[in-house]
């Protein structure tokens, strides 16, 4: 063995296996890109015939797209807020309390995203027409809220776990009440890792397709309306429009999540 080789540098071996990974993983991404801009309507030809730009003003004149758009931003919001609220809260209750039971409860909270996203489709249809709720937006919201209260959670109970109680007693014996406490103590400290939280939150409910078939009825979010156009011939570079908006609408928070928490242990999504 050289005596000069350096340890800590990877052998061609290795370094061809993680090419070959990255482009198994992100080639199928950079053809929705390549076929948004192709001029045949109806077939993947490789190379594409020709490019153009026609298809994306034909997404922009398409108001179904809008109606489907207008709906995902909706749910995911709301949704993200729902979620920003309870599980602040209850990050808040498994980090500083210690009672019976206090690991299997914290099991539960995380179940919904551990899931196939069928069971908890399926238990949320079943459970909405038990309760005879009719099938809206706020099914949808619902259905969305039970994963992101779990990935909000991850990220605040992280934080919470690094913060000193003695902080919190600190502040109150310098006379400060509840509300202060919060808002000069406990935000400042927990703001990044619930902007990521939501962030990541908001990703997710955006994209999520397998819940929303469950929950939505008769209604389309953007994802639901991708997947009922790609069973039709015509127009299909559209869908590649979409997807390409649907990507950045997903990616953008996720990375902004992480360079907000990259410098602590509680990296955003670690818990997932």
């Amino acid at each position: 063995m050289r005596s000069d080789a350096n340890p800590n540098r990877a052998s061609l071996g290795l370094k061809l296996a993680a090419i070959g990974g990255l482009l198994f993983l992100h080639l199928p991404i950079l053809l929705i890109f390549l076929y948004a801009f192709t001029t045949e309507e109806r077939t993947y030809a490789f190379p594409p015939p020709g490019l153009t730009t026609e298809w994306f003003a034909a997404a922009w004149n398409r108001p179904d797209i809008w109606q489907a758009l207008w709906l995902s931003l909706k749910v995911a919001s709301v949704a993200t807020f729902l979620a920003m609220i309870l599980g602040t809260l209850v990050s808040a209750a498994m980090a500083q309390a210690r009672f019976f039971g206090r690991e299997q409860i914290s099991l539960l909270i995380v179940l919904p995203i551990a899931l196939p996203g069928v069971i908890t489709g399926i238990s949320l249809r079943s459970a909405f027409g038990m309760m005879d709720i009719p099938f809206s937006t706020w099914t949808i919201i619902l259905g969305h809220a039970t994963f992101c209260i779990v990935i909000v959670y991850n990220n605040a109970v992280a934080r919470f776990r690094r913060l000193s109680g003695g902080v919190l007693e600190a502040s109150a014996d310098l006379g400060a009440n509840a509300f202060q406490t919060f808002w000069h103590v406990l935000l400042p400290n927990l703001g990044t890792a619930l902007l990521a939280g939501g962030m990541l939150a908001f990703a997710l409910s955006f994209d999520e397709v397998i819940v929303t078939t469950f929950t939505a009825g008769q209604q389309a979010t953007l994802p639901i309306w991708m997947l009922e156009e790609l069973i039709r011939p015509r127009q299909r570079p559209v869908t590649n429009v979409v997807a390409i908006l649907v990507f950045l609408a997903t990616i953008l928070p996720i990375l902004a999540a992480y360079y907000l928490t990259r410098s602590g242990s509680e990296t955003a999504g670690a818990g997932k």
